[in-house]
């Protein structure tokens, strides 16, 4: 199985340079490299309806961070 590389990780410091969040930064959540895409902190909020359970007894729309094309983000620092 081999790995495929990205620029960026979990963890760096990233700004969003294309799209409707172009010049919000913030840290990598998450990378998909299969998919191309990263989920940046507050990079693209997103809302979510959440059905009622034990884990959220209230349910409701949760915001949630969306994922951005890994070509819109670069690499700070």
């Amino acid at each position: 199985m081999s790995r495929i590389k990205t620029h960026v990780h979990k963890g760096d410091q990233v700004q969003i340079i294309a799209g409707n969040h172009k010049g919000k930064q913030g840290l990598v959540l998450s990378v998909n490299a299969t998919k191309g895409q990263v989920i940046v902190e507050g990079g693209r909020p997103m809302k979510k309806a959440v059905k009622r359970s034990e884990k959220e007894p209230d349910g409701g729309i949760k915001s949630i961070d969306g994922p951005i094309h890994i070509s819109n983000v670069k690499k700070l620092g």
